[in-house]
């Protein structure tokens, strides 16, 4: 009966996943949802925090290596420069300006599901980097591997912020496999990748004091309140960060303070909480280079040169078809 209901009022995929997510035990919303106008700015916030360390991380590989990158990159003429999850591309414009200043042959495919963000970044390109040829695509990642197949030129795909973190193992050997199966012999798949290391700077990076993850994580529950009109009091609400140092899994939940009740009009559903019930919304998976080359032998990569920071343990991966 629940199938049938379903189909009766779920629209799109945002009302499929929240309605599954929400009617499954445990609970679940998927982090890919935290992104509207509202929750990129968030993410910026997030990104510009001493104690989310990952931008640096990755800022720092990309300009002390830069020359060599781009020495990586375009030893085989005219390329495509396809980035999934792009955000605001501010780590990738070190690339882009050196390109740009070196006068390569390539385009610039930003791809990312927030279209608010994809604007943003045309329109910083286009006034920052006038010669470059940024093509932006709108969609999941699922969308973009179809998009990736249609590309012609030799692909550099890059996956920056340790994104891949965001996907169980087997998900990312399926999501690493799918990527390799589009690429040709002379393609490079560019992927950052956290590191594992004290677990109390983990769990900094994931739950700073000031809230703002803690409202990033929230803003799901916003926008199902906004987009299905629903009625989550997000006060009653807790953020909460876990890091398992054996797994390296760090996990976020939203734990509900009280027993409650939420209704979700447009889909025609009432959602019952358990006082410290919690509702599962994000994994951010850290690794050893054991685990990175198993990722590649399973997905049917090979890596071939790797990146790391000077600090806080985190690598950019290059990886070809093996």
């Amino acid at each position: 009966m629940q199938d049938i209901k379903i189909a009766s009022v779920v629209s799109n995929e945002f009302e499929k996943e929240v309605y599954s997510g929400l009617t499954d035990h445990p609970k679940h919303l998927s982090s890919k949802y935290f992104y509207d106008k509202k929750g990129d700015r968030l993410f910026q916030d997030i990104m510009a925090m001493p104690t989310y360390y990952l931008t640096d991380c990755e800022y720092d590989i990309l300009e002390n290596n830069k020359k060599e990158i781009t020495e990586l990159f375009t030893g085989f003429g005219t390329f495509d420069l396809i980035e999934l999850g792009a955000g605001d591309g501010k780590k990738t414009k070190i690339l882009l300006k050196e390109f740009s200043d070196k006068n390569i042959d390539f385009s610039y495919v930003p791809i990312d599901i927030s279209n608010n963000a994809l604007n943003q970044l045309q329109n910083s390109i286009e006034n920052e980097l006038p010669k470059v040829n940024i093509q932006p695509f709108q969609g999941t990642y699922f969308e973009a591997l179809k998009e990736i197949s249609s590309r012609k030129n030799r692909k550099i795909i890059l996956f920056l912020g340790s994104n891949i973190g965001n996907l169980e193992h087997e998900q990312a050997i399926d999501f690493m496999n799918n990527i390799k199966e589009l690429m040709q012999q002379d393609d490079l798949l560019f992927m950052g990748f956290d590191q594992k290391k004290n677990p109390q700077t983990i769990l900094d990076a994931y739950n700073d004091q000031e809230g703002v993850t803690a409202a990033f994580n929230k803003n799901v529950l916003a926008r199902i309140n906004t987009e299905l009109n629903a009625n989550f009091d997000l006060e009653q609400f807790l953020h909460w960060e876990v890091y398992n140092p054996e797994t390296g899994s760090a996990k976020s939940y939203l734990v509900s303070k009280i027993q409650q009740t939420v209704q979700i009009e447009n889909l025609e559903l009432t959602v019952n909480f358990k006082q410290w019930e919690t509702i599962h919304t994000e994994i951010s998976q850290k690794y050893d280079d054991e685990i990175i080359n198993w990722l590649a032998r399973q997905s049917g990569l090979e890596m071939t040169t790797a990146y790391q920071s000077k600090k806080y343990g985190y690598k950019n991966c290059v990886f070809k078809k093996s």
